[in-house]
Parts: C-alpha cells; structure tokens; sequence
C-alpha cells in the first residue's frame, strides 16, 4: 500500500527548483527504489512527492575539454555501466555500478539517488570517495559545491538543505588519470543484496613497483563511507610487496567503526576490511601498471 498525499511532476531543473521553493517538505522521486520502499514500509506518512526524472539535463554522462567528466544524478546505473566515458576513464565507477541490484533495479535506479539516500552500504559511495568526488547542489538562492566526504553527515543523514537538489556530480582529471581501480562488494548472496561491505581502491604506480598513490575507500565499515587516510599515508611511495600490501589492510582497520548487526559481527567486518583492502589494492596495483602480487 502506497499512501501518497500528492505528487507533482517537473520537466525543467528551473520548475523543480521553483516548486522545491514553495514547498520544501516535498520529497524527490527518480527512479523510486528507495522512495517507494519507504512508503510501503510505513517510514514516510503523507508523503508528497515530486517528480523529477524527466528533467533532461540531469541525465547522461559529459567529459568537458580540460578532462572533468560530469555525471547527472538521474542517471541509471544501468547507464554508468555502459558509459563509453565512464568505462575508458573510471572503469572502477561501472565495476560498482553492475554489482547494484539486478539488471531490473539498474535499469531505474539512479546515481544521485543512491547518494542522497545518505546509506553508507550505497553501491557508489565507497568509488566516489577514492575519485574525490564534488557535488553540485542548486536551490533558487543558487548554488554551492560540496566534496563528497562533506555530504554524509551520519547513517541516512546528507548534506541537503530545504529546496536543494544534486544537480551534478563532477570527478577532477586528476583524481582518475594514471590511476588503476578495484571495486569489491562483499555480500552474503551473489545477486540482488545489500553489501555487507564495500571497498574501493585507486592507486598510481610508478617504476613498475613503486606506490605513488593509494586510495582506499569503505562502505559499510561505519556509520556513514570513509576514507582510510593511516592506511593510504603509509602505503605511498612503498615498493609492491606481499609485507607492504598486508601493512596496509591492517592499517584500513584503524578507519572504521564497524557495529554488529544481523547481517555480521563487528569482528568479521573488520576482518572483511583488511583481506578484502587487501586483494583491491593487488588488482588496482596490476590494472594501474604494476606488478602482481600472488
């Protein structure tokens, strides 16, 4: 039972925008995978909802000239994947992206969606976070940009205020250029799960065994995504070794508050974290140019 007080429908970011103003209590509807869970649930009483996926120009993917790729929070997830941008420049975003939901689910569900629901298991969250990811949010009073680690204020908690919207989602060139990547979604099922944890890791090498870099992002790890800046400190201008590479997802732990819950124990997500950092960073190290690591 959906108990829907009123919806209204907008086709340009300026209606949106203007009926946000005059109701800022209005709930924004895309794809609806999240929202219509809610209502059925019994978590949004008299909902009113406002319509915005017809809004063409938050749609699609962009690469500008200097190299910024801009992607617009309707997009599907189903369109992340298979974005020729996306899969030449970010090939980690449309890893992450195939491992949300089913193809049915992708199909609809969209990007800025998944952010704005401000859940820390958010399939995009943790890759997002190693890219250094700003978001543009625009009200009638104009606009502000935001990283990404500033959003998340707490679990289902983001840093939207009354009559804003996630109009872009902006990735800087040199938070992906040289850069290989490794997304691992850990869940208790193969398919059609949450994640019982995320892990995202970027990183540049150098010399054929020399970490330049290292990015190590986590979902579900605590209360909202996180970075694990002990860690990724200690792993840059490292030589590639199997020592080195274990350092590293022992000091991934040191990031997290990790909580027992029906889906696993403290203990084993944080052992979750330091195996599962572990493998991503070897696969990110052999797709940046490195060597393997067995």
């Amino acid at each position: 039972m959906y108990k829907i007080q009123g919806y209204y429908e907008a086709a340009t970011l300026e209606e949106a925008l203007a009926l946000l103003a005059a109701n800022p209590n209005l709930t924004i509807i895309a794809g609806g995978t999240d929202v219509l869970i809610k209502i059925h649930h019994g978590q949004m009483e008299k909902a009113e909802l406002l319509g915005i996926g017809k809004i063409k120009s938050l749609q699609g993917v962009r690469q500008l000239d200097d190299g910024t790729i801009v992607i617009g929070p309707l997009t599907t997830f189903t369109q992340i994947a298979n974005d020729p941008v996306i899969q030449e420049h970010i090939p980690i975003l449309a890893e992450a992206a195939l491992t949300m939901g089913g193809p049915q689910i992708r199909n609809v569900a969209t990007i800025g969606g998944n952010l704005c629901n401000g859940a820390t298991s958010a399939d995009s969250a943790p890759t997002l976070f190693v890219l250094e990811a700003k978001l543009k949010l625009q009200s009638n009073q104009g606009g502000r940009v935001v990283p990404i680690q500033d959003f998340y204020l707490g679990p289902g908690k983001v840093d939207l205020r009354p009559g804003e919207l996630l109009t872009q989602i902006i990735l800087s060139p040199e938070n992906f250029r040289g850069y290989g990547g490794h997304y691992i979604k850990f869940s208790m099922r193969k398919a059609m799960d949450i994640a019982t944890l995320g892990v995202a890791v970027i990183c540049k090498v150098k010399e054929g065994n020399i970490m330049e870099d290292a990015r190590i992002g986590l979902g579900v790890a605590g209360p909202t995504p996180r970075r694990c800046p002990e860690a990724e400190a200690f792993a840059r201008g490292k030589a590639v070794a199997p020592e080195t590479i274990a350092a590293i997802g022992r000091l991934a732990v040191k990031a997290t508050q990790a909580r027992t819950s029906w889906r696993a124990s403290k203990e084993y997500r944080e052992h979750l974290v330091e195996e599962l950092t572990q493998r991503a960073l070897k696969a990110a190290i052999v797709k940046a140019g490195g060597e393997a690591i067995a």
